[in-house]
């Protein structure tokens, strides 16, 4: 279930009609609506290419360092 909101004063409050159980645990995803027609790569050009030293499969097998997943 998705809903939309803004954040106010900090706190982040839900478009109507979102009524939630109190104590409910979500999950909040920034949308970048300040990033119009910018790409990913445009977004993160400035760390890309940034660790020098990390495993040689590192792009395609990120989940196992990170999270301990199987490799790919």
């Amino acid at each position: 279930m998705t809903y939309r909101g803004r954040v106010k004063n900090g706190i982040i409050v839900l478009d109507p009609p979102a009524t939630l159980p109190e104590g409910e645990e979500v999950l909040v995803n920034i949308v970048a609506a300040d990033l119009p027609g910018r790409t990913w790569a445009e977004v993160f050009g400035d760390v890309i290419g940034s660790v020098k030293d990390g495993p040689p499969d590192s792009s395609e097998n990120h989940d196992h360092y990170l999270y301990g997943t199987p490799k790919k």
